[in-house]
């Protein structure tokens, strides 16, 4: 009787604690933030830039369809555009953060991160049409945006092929003196303390 008491309740608990793998997975918050790929937090973020633009951008578009390049900003006609920008600029916190967090031992992944953010940032807050700009000249300026974003995701991407940084740490740690100075390209004499190099 005792046995299958405790049978039944490692059963039980089994069903409700979540796998180490299944804990790990990143979840977004909604399926409209990153509808492609949503394998951890920096696939999420690296499809979120791309997606929430062209969401913005298709919101935009209409207004200048339904408004005229003049009339899409007069007046609440482009209220639709302003509020889809400010609801991404929330929608991109949970993914970018996590992408920040896996990317803690890779330095020049985080420095790209980063500048990806701050250019997704300004494309965002720069999709409006500028007073005098011929149609087709607003066109090419927002669509130029899919190139850079491609090419800093490109960045990203790279930055994470390398070894974390941690690990390059401890390999130069334990390189001999001479062979670091061999780099550098200045003589340590022998026997030279640390402080007089």
């Amino acid at each position: 009787m005792f046995a299958r008491l405790t049978l039944l309740i490692t059963a039980t608990v089994c069903a409700f604690v979540a796998t180490p793998a299944a804990a790990q997975k990143f979840h977004a918050g909604s399926v409209y933030v990153c509808p492609n790929n949503e394998a951890s937090g920096l696939d999420c973020y690296l499809d979120a830039v791309v997606h929430l633009y062209t969401m913005c951008r298709h919101v935009k578009s209409i207004e200048i369809i339904e408004f005229g390049y003049v009339k899409a900003q007069q007046g609440v006609n482009g209220a639709k555009s302003e509020y889809c920008v400010d609801k991404q600029r929330i929608n991109i916190t949970r993914p970018y953060q996590a992408a920040l967090r896996e990317a803690t031992g890779w330095q020049e992944a985080v420095e790209d991160l980063r500048t990806l953010q701050q250019f997704w940032l300004a494309a965002m807050a720069d999709l409006h049409w500028r007073a005098g700009e011929p149609g087709d000249v607003y066109e090419d300026r927002v669509n130029k945006v899919y190139d850079e974003l491609s090419w800093k995701i490109d960045d990203v991407r790279v930055a994470f092929t390398t070894p974390p940084d941690a690990e390059g740490k401890v390999r130069n740690a334990a390189m001999k003196p001479a062979a670091r100075t061999a780099k550098t390209g200045t003589k340590v004499r022998a026997g030279a303390s640390a402080k007089s190099r």
